[in-house]
């Protein structure tokens, strides 16, 4: 054993040969090199010492070239990586939610090349805000009088209750208490600004005499919760808008609704239900409403509140603001989609999110088709290629339960399973994501670029390899 770990080579050694062998490494940090040759070593000597390496030859620095090459260049990966997204959910949370438009893109890459104006007054040379930058444009999009942007909608809820409710309470129904992406809840959400919620309603039903009989003295709002990630349905009923902000102003308090996954867009002619809007939620007499930019408005993630002047105003003095408040490159890609939507079809086919949801069946079947196309010809006998009918999702907690019709591409690994294909697909570059439908590793077009298809074809071709290689050495 002793003669096997005098076999491995010294990283100097090590260094020069990497160097020889790509000359690009030369750019990377030296220190980050040898920490990574020297934890490609030590797995070598946990080989040694559980007995999978018996002879020197093994260890010999030509041998191991190619095996430490690769790994280098997987340790000097950014963490951060772009994903190619075959599983047809348009806003993925964890793929990153959004895909910008070219015209966001580009604003971002303007704000972060130089100085900007950021929070300067070009017109006085003087002290500007930094919120003056989107918030015409959001006025001018939903009828709000005045509007502000956060970091996220959770910081835009509870910079509204902090500025609002701190030390009182706020009524909501008990069936809008929701529980959001990575097990945040709204409640705890409220609660952390101090302010005291006060449940009404059944799970199922909530009536207005719910909401009369509970305000009191102690009491600062009416909250409404869009439950835009579930439904109840049957025996369920709830209170239209305009009811609700009759009450409120009735007795001289506030009505604040979370839309949550907000948008500018009626999405009905595309087969989904007529989900409020921002527009038609401040029409129906909320004072404020709060929603995100990154889910189906396609921005950047940001908290959006919009509503009453007052309100408004009394919030962008509030603290809190500060310790919520998005940088130039958020506000940057947020005023440029927002432009976008001034002309409404321009918006659809500008902005993915939108152009993704709105996809007609028939042209996702020929793209499937043509898909497959490829496929077939490109892996040979590798794979059974196949296309058939299924569904989509909106994603990021919007429109739950109603299907978005599409076509899949479906593939049959010839010699491993497709959990070992979904599985050695994770570790290509870039990383290729779909979903396993009855033993098939499914893709779906509609989030998917023609652009991105030769990455496609490539990650698919290595992945198979890698599999069928990793099913060998196994003997399975």
């Amino acid at each position: 054993m002793n003669e096997l770990f005098r076999a491995i080579p010294a990283t100097d050694l090590c260094l020069d040969a990497l160097m020889t062998a790509d000359p690009d490494l030369e750019e990377a940090p030296r220190a980050l090199l040898r920490e990574l040759a020297t934890r490609f070593w030590d797995a070598r000597r946990e080989d040694i010492r559980a007995g999978r390496c018996r002879e020197a030859a093994q260890l010999n620095l030509e041998a191991q070239l190619p095996a430490l090459l690769a790994h280098i260049r997987v340790g000097l990966r950014p963490r951060l990586r772009p994903v190619l997204n075959a599983t047809g959910v348009v806003v993925h949370t964890n793929l990153g939610r959004s895909v910008l438009a070219e015209e966001a893109r580009q604003a971002v890459a303007v704000a972060a090349d130089g100085y900007c104006n950021l929070e300067l007054n070009l017109r006085t040379g003087g002290r500007g805000s930094r919120y003056e930058l989107v918030e015409e444009l959001i006025c001018r999009l939903s009828g709000a009088e005045a509007a502000l942007v956060v970091n996220n909608n959770a910081a835009a809820v509870l910079l509204m209750l902090d500025g609002f409710c701190k030390d009182g309470e706020v009524i909501v129904s008990r069936g809008e208490l929701v529980e959001i992406g990575g097990s945040f809840r709204i409640p705890e959400v409220m609660e952390k600004s101090g302010a005291h919620l006060r449940e009404v309603g059944a799970t199922n039903r909530t009536h207005l005499r719910d909401y009369a009989a509970a305000i009191n003295e102690n009491t600062r709002a009416l909250l409404r919760v869009h439950t835009s990630n579930y439904r109840i349905v049957g025996f369920q009923s709830s209170v239209p808008l305009p009811e609700l902000a009759a009450l409120a102003h009735e007795r001289g308090l506030p009505l604040f609704e979370d839309l949550g996954s907000g948008s500018f867009m009626d999405f009905s002619p595309y087969g989904l239900p007529n989900e409020p809007t921002v527009p038609s939620v401040l029409a129906g007499g909320a004072d404020l409403v709060t929603f995100s930019g990154d889910k189906v408005l396609g921005g950047p993630q940001a908290g959006i509140i919009a509503g009453r002047k007052g309100l408004v105003d009394r919030l962008k003095s509030n603290p809190l603001t500060r310790a919520l408040r998005c940088d130039k490159l958020c506000l940057a890609a947020l005023e440029a989609t927002l432009r976008l939507y001034l002309a409404p079809d321009k918006a659809r086919e500008r902005i993915p999110t939108l152009r993704r949801i709105c996809l007609r069946p028939e042209d996702l079947a020929r793209r499937a088709r043509a898909l497959a196309a490829r496929l077939r010809k490109a892996l040979g006998g590798d794979c059974a290629v196949s296309v058939r009918p299924d569904v989509s999702r909106v994603g990021g907690g919007a429109f739950p339960q109603y299907d978005l019709p599409t076509s899949l591409v479906c593939l049959k690994p010839a010699r491993i399973s497709a959990t070992a294909l979904k599985n050695a697909l994770l570790a290509t570059d870039p990383p290729l994501l779909g979903r396993l439908e009855d033993d098939h590793f499914c893709l779906d077009p509609r989030t998917l670029e023609n652009k991105e298809y030769p990455l496609l074809l490539r990650a698919l071709r290595m992945a198979l390899q890698a599999a069928e290689s990793n099913h060998n050495r196994q003997g399975i």
